[in-house]
């Protein structure tokens, strides 16, 4: 890791099933724009263990904020067991932002955020900057399930509160789906975007879930007209 800053685990708590969300120190002078990525190390866990002590996470928290903060699915891995077994005050490493996936403060155009599961996270931070308030944005969020969708209540309560900001969500396993759902059902597909955003032309696209939702959703908009140049891709691995 270059730029490696010394970091202590403040608090985490469980946001929704299998996914924890995990707050950071933040140290003195860092700086990074919404939708970055960094590098965190768990000094504690051996650097031979399988896969290493360092993994890369969006962060979900705004630039503003006080502090750090990531979000992720707890898999049965040495990192992640080890990551859900840190208590407050633990210490950690954490690199530099780094990373393209952000909104360009130069394009103006109505903005479409494409999530899939846990790749919510760097629109998190997106929709908390202050410097995104003023532009339209529509966010697509999939989920298998109601109860894995992360920060659902915050994006909801988002969309009451702030003009420009539309959510669209829907949940993929049908056959868990209960009556109190009010999103939509089944994947993103193209009569899912055409249905909520209309003509799909004139707008940007900004992609986030594991590497197969994103190439598909490359796919699904080249097909309807979408110039690649106009999708933006944030791949998030399964480890």
């Amino acid at each position: 890791m270059s730029n490696t800053h010394r970091s202590r685990l403040l608090a985490q708590q469980r946001i929704a099933e299998d996914t924890g969300l995990f707050r950071f120190e933040k140290p003195a002078g860092y700086a990074f724009r919404a939708g970055q990525a960094i590098d965190l190390r768990l000094p504690a866990l051996d650097e031979d263990v399988d896969g290493g002590a360092v993994r890369t996470f969006s962060l979900v928290s705004a630039p503003g904020d006080g502090e750090l903060a990531v979000a992720t699915r707890l898999r049965d891995t040495p990192f992640k067991r080890a990551l859900a077994a840190l208590a407050p005050g633990a210490a950690v490493e954490l690199s530099d932002a780094d990373g393209d996936f952000a909104l360009a403060p130069d394009d103006a155009r109505p903005a479409v955020l494409l999530a899939g599961g846990i790749g919510i996270t760097p629109f998190v931070s997106m929709l908390r900057d202050g410097a995104s308030r003023d532009r339209e944005l529509d966010l697509v969020y999939s989920n298998r399930r109601a109860r894995s969708a992360a920060f659902l209540d915050e994006l909801e309560a988002l969309q009451r509160t702030r003009p420009g900001f539309r959510l669209t969500a829907t949940l993929t396993d049908t056959d868990a789906i209960t009556p109190a759902w009010r999103g939509a059902r089944g994947p993103i597909d193209r009569a899912l975007l055409e249905s909520r955003l209309g003509a799909l032309s004139g707008r940007v696209f900004y992609v986030a879930g594991p590497p197969a939702m994103v190439e598909a959703m490359r796919a699904l908009l080249a097909a309807t007209g979408v110039a690649a140049a106009d999708v933006r891709g944030d791949e998030f691995f399964g480890y």
